[in-house]
C-alpha cells in the first residue's frame, strides 16, 4: 500500500458562512475535510473553478419574486441585521461605484 502525503489548509472565513455551510454538510453526512478535498479535486478536473462566477444584471424586484423567494431573502437580511453583519451604506455604494 502506497503512503499518501497530506497537507493542511488554513482558511479565514466569516463565522456565519462557515456555520451555514457546515450545517448543510452535516445534513448531507459529509465531513468538512472531505468537502474541501472534493472541491479541490473538482478544481483539478475542471482546470479552474467548478462553477461560473457571475454578477446578476439586476437586483430581484419584489413583484417578480415568488413569496418563498422573497421570504427567504428577507429572512437572510433580518438574520444578518440581528448579528450586526452589515456594512455602512456609504461603503457599499463606494464599492459599487469603484467596480463600474
Amino acid at each position: 500500500m502506497a503512503i499518501t502525503k497530506t497537507a493542511s489548509v488554513n482558511v479565514r472565513i466569516e463565522e456565519n458562512v462557515k456555520n451555514q455551510a457546515e450545517n448543510i454538510l452535516e445534513t448531507l453526512g459529509i465531513p468538512r475535510a472531505t468537502a474541501i478535498d472534493m472541491f479541490y479535486r473538482q478544481i483539478i478536473l475542471n482546470n479552474g473553478l467548478p462553477f461560473s462566477l457571475t454578477v446578476p444584471k439586476s437586483i430581484p424586484i419584489r413583484e417578480e419574486m415568488s413569496n418563498d423567494a422573497f421570504h427567504a431573502m428577507m429572512t437572510t437580511g433580518y438574520s444578518q441585521a440581528l448579528k450586526d453583519d452589515s456594512q455602512p451604506m456609504d461603503e457599499v455604494f463606494k464599492e459599487l461605484e469603484e467596480g463600474l
